[in-house]
């Protein structure tokens, strides 16, 4: 498959440069965790929220954090509880004596870097609070709607390993999530690279010593670094094979007995769209001019993970959703 090269841009060539020293120098603070990083800087590139999953002390809520650190916007965690309520993420109605009225007091949704920790340790009405501002970048309060900043990341966390008091995110407020990554423990060299860093970082808070940042990513940056990443040229017949994907989990049947045994629901729309943005900024990342069919392959798992339904028999025979979307790249072709 022949694909053209497009003329380079000189403008988009200095963008990237800007996000690839960020990413540098977030890999050195987050070691050990390269994936994370590299999708903390898509979802940034592409507008999108985070599900990040995996065991406690692996970096997640320190990569978010190092983010904020790296660009010009501003952090709050919100640390989900079972006693949490919707108020408390979206803010509340105060009454101000001085003027006998009621205000609206903005809660800490209204942050441009949102870390959600352990999200699923909140009922379904409180995590239901996020999807109006996931989805449409406002919040409602009775007849008033709020607008969100323009530059809004969600990363919300979930632990694989302790289910009691916790509750199942429901599909909807998945789909919303632009990619669900899940990450596992490093290595034994980036083990060791975290205990020095951890020792250095300790020394420097006792003695006192600034903590060396990177040059702040502007806004302004990153909204022309989103749009270089939409002008990123996609061959049709690249487009042609990622909607076979999406279009593969709904008619799983066309690919063998055992992929229509073990699908219930395919890929919505979004799914595509998710798969369309992230390649285009994975390819972008990695300096290319053009988004290829392995953008495509590289992302896919994290862009439908939590899109598909599993039949109840996949789920008996031990079948995860990486098993089946492993098959499905196996026997979608390129055309």
């Amino acid at each position: 498959m022949a694909i053209s090269e497009q003329p380079i841009n000189t403008e988009t060539m200095r963008q990237n440069e800007l996000v690839i020293e960020l990413q540098t120098w977030l890999s050195n603070q987050i070691i050990g965790q390269e994936k994370l990083v590299n999708r903390l800087l898509i979802a940034l590139l592409a507008d999108g929220h985070l599900l990040v999953e995996g065991a406690p002390g692996l970096a997640k809520t320190k990569a978010i954090k190092a983010l904020a650190e790296g660009i010009e916007g501003d952090f709050h965690r919100i640390q989900f509880t079972p006693d949490l309520l919707p108020s408390d993420i979206t803010g509340t109605e105060i009454y101000r004596a001085e003027e006998s009225t009621f205000t609206f007091q903005k809660g800490p949704i209204f942050h441009n870097l949102i870390l959600a920790d352990e999200i699923n340790r909140a009922p379904a009405k409180v995590q239901s609070a996020l999807l109006e501002a996931m989805g449409e970048r406002q919040v409602s309060y009775g007849r008033e709607t709020f607008k969100l900043p323009d530059l809004f990341l969600v990363m919300a966390t979930q632990n694989p390993i302790e289910q009691e008091g916790t509750y199942r995110l429901p599909e909807a407020q998945l789909d919303r999530f632009l990619m669900h990554v899940t990450i596992d423990y490093p290595d034994i060299v980036s083990e060791k690279q975290i205990l020095q860093l951890v020792r250095e970082e300790s020394k420097s808070a006792l003695n006192h010593k600034p903590k060396t940042l990177p040059v702040k990513l502007s806004q302004e940056s990153i909204f022309a670094a989103r749009r270089a990443v939409l002008d990123m040229h996609m061959e049709p017949v690249v487009e042609e094979y990622l909607v076979q994907l999406t279009m593969a989990t709904r008619n799983p049947a066309k690919y063998g007995d055992d992929m229509a045994n073990w699908l219930d629901y395919g890929a919505s729309p979004r799914g595509t769209i998710a798969l369309d943005i992230c390649a285009r900024a994975n390819a972008w990342l990695n300096g290319n001019d053009f988004v290829s069919p392995s953008d495509v392959q590289a992302i896919l798992h994290d862009a439908f993970r939590h899109r598909i339904i599993l039949s109840f028999e996949a789920e008996a025979s031990g079948i995860d959703a990486n098993h089946v979307l492993d098959t499905l790249s196996e026997r979608v072709a390129v055309a």
